[in-house]
């Protein structure tokens, strides 16, 4: 899920994208690369949490779920 004018990113594993951070060509000091973590971290979690409220909404528009479905 995107916000408006937010384009899509590619999905890359976060151990990827961890060592991209840490091996990367500019050196972090300790409180850039903090920041950069939390921020990617944050920004994973936010997604996660989106895609749980989304399937939350899809099952709770397919209706109460009755003993007999399963």
């Amino acid at each position: 899920m995107t916000q408006p004018g937010e384009a899509p990113r590619p999905h890359i594993p976060l151990q990827d994208r961890l060592r991209r951070l840490l091996d990367g060509p500019a050196a972090l000091d300790k409180r850039a690369l903090l920041g950069t973590l939390y921020a990617e971290v944050t920004r994973r979690e936010t997604l996660a949490y989106a895609a749980g409220w989304n399937d939350a909404l899809a099952t709770a528009r397919r209706g109460p779920r009755r003993d007999g479905d399963a």
